[in-house]
């Protein structure tokens, strides 16, 4: 049998082919699969790469492959199967905690891998709903035995699990999701995958369920600040399977709060608010004054995009009482972080949304906590945004310019996102000196120069 990188030449000169027409074949049977490409230009260096006996099409691509040319995978010369396994691109709550280990495994060697239907998947409205009713109605979960022959894990290994993670956490604060991600989901997949399938007591074995629970928690926020957000959502998922199996609550409530964070992000107002709902009413009897003004934040962000601004300031009202009741010593370590500049920061943005710029500015002008670098980024910029609202094109200008120096080193979609919208309200001001300046200012500005890259692919 011809080599698969002659076939696929082959096949190729046999209809007369160009690569862009190939390109073009390729992106019309994703689509009737129901799945994006990525551009153009990637997906040629990747016939090339394939017709060249560089590398081989993966499952995915060898079954788009099969559908252009109407052959099957045996006369390409792929395995049926392929490399990459489809049904991760499906976004279900697992059924067990050896499911939830077994689906994490192969999303962090996927992404590894580059799988790009699973990198570049959309977030699925139903698997919110799914994961925060099944979560809200599970028993408690059962003890677990220890696998005989297998790796012996112990407290030690669940203790550098955690510390690993927390200065992957503050890489992520400083630098912004893309800066570390790939190092994070090398770091899970290698070495605490074994950990998972080792040997432990029950005691060590919910210790280490809730810590890699944690860590995944963060791989979704890292690829939720990458923009990629059905991979994202995949990871808070399986985060809240390991955290109902470990019978760890409280972070459990906080992944469906991060959750809830992404829906409205991506316009899921309903589901954003049922998901803070949800996890106030999960963790009622173990809820932490903090957790709990957290939740009402996360409501009041979703009821804010709605226009319901009753509802909202109710929302951010009961978060503020909760807040002040706190006592630090008893909060888990990992929430504490939200404190009075974060509250200020989630207010600026519902009272920016709900068109209200004067307080925005002045909650905005509070949120600044000079130490988490990417907070202060979105606090910046909500406060540049507020001040254009409220017509001081000026002060909006000069406070966007502090954003961009404050964010030069954060590897962020998500802070570029936030600047293309707040550059998209200032050109709606019209022309003017002001931003006139700031785009002269800016132009060498990493995050500026992302957006008008951004802005030239929408063209």
């Amino acid at each position: 049998m011809e080599p698969v990188h002659e076939r696929l030449r082959q096949f190729r000169a046999e209809r007369g082919w160009s690569q862009p027409r190939l390109v073009r074949e390729l992106r019309r049977a994703a689509t009737k699969r129901g799945h994006p490409l990525p551009s153009d230009e990637s997906v040629k260096r990747r016939i090339a790469s394939w017709e060249n006996g560089h590398s081989t099409p993966d499952g995915f691509y060898g079954a788009l492959i099969g559908d252009v040319y109407g052959v099957s995978a045996q006369e390409i010369g792929l395995a049926s199967g392929g490399t990459e396994d489809a049904t991760l691109l499906d976004a279900g709550y697992p059924d067990s905690p050896d499911a939830a280990i077994s689906t994490v495994e192969r999303l962090w060697s996927a992404d590894l891998n580059r799988y790009e239907p699973l990198i570049q998947a959309e977030a699925a409205e139903p698997a919110w709903n799914e994961a925060s009713l099944r979560w809200l109605v599970a028993p408690e979960p059962a003890p677990r035995s220890g696998r005989p022959g297998a790796l012996r894990v112990g407290l030690g290994d669940v203790a550098a699990v955690k510390t690993t993670a927390d200065m992957f956490a503050q890489l992520d604060d400083r630098f912004g999701g893309d800066h570390a991600r790939r190092s994070v989901i090398q770091y899970l997949s290698n070495d605490v995958v074994p950990l998972l399938r080792g040997s432990y007591s029950d005691a060590v074995g919910r210790a280490l369920y809730s810590t890699v629970a944690e860590a995944t928690l963060l791989a979704g926020w890292m690829s939720y600040d990458a923009c990629h957000h059905g991979l994202a959502q995949r990871y808070f998922l399986q985060a809240l399977r390991l955290a109902q199996d470990a019978n760890d609550r409280r972070l459990a409530g906080s992944i469906l709060s991060a959750m809830s964070h992404q829906a409205t992000f991506l316009g899921r107002y309903t589901e954003a608010a049922t998901l803070a709902r949800a996890a106030l009413m999960g963790i009622a009897q173990v809820a932490t004054p903090t957790l709990r003004a957290q939740f009402h934040a996360m409501e009041a962000r979703a009821l804010a995009r709605t226009g319901d601004v009753r509802a909202c300031e109710a929302a951010l009202t009961a978060a503020m009482r909760a807040l002040a009741s706190r006592n630090d010593e008893e909060e888990p370590e990992w929430i504490t972080y939200f404190d009075e500049a974060e509250l200020a920061a989630e207010a600026a943005h519902c009272f920016r949304d709900v068109n209200s710029a004067r307080r925005a500015v002045a909650h905005a002008e509070n949120a600044m906590s000079g130490s988490h670098v990417r907070s202060d980024f979105f606090a910046t910029m909500v406060l540049a945004d507020a001040h254009l609202r409220a017509g001081d094109v000026e002060e909006a200008c000069r406070v966007a310019l502090d954003a961009l120096d404050l964010g030069e080193h954060l590897k962020s979609a998500r802070c570029v996102s936030y600047l293309a919208e707040f550059r998209s309200n200032l050109f709606g001001a019209g022309d003017n000196a002001a931003s006139r300046v700031l785009a002269e200012q800016a132009r060498e500005h990493r995050l500026w120069v992302a957006t008008e890259a951004g802005r030239s692919a929408a063209r």
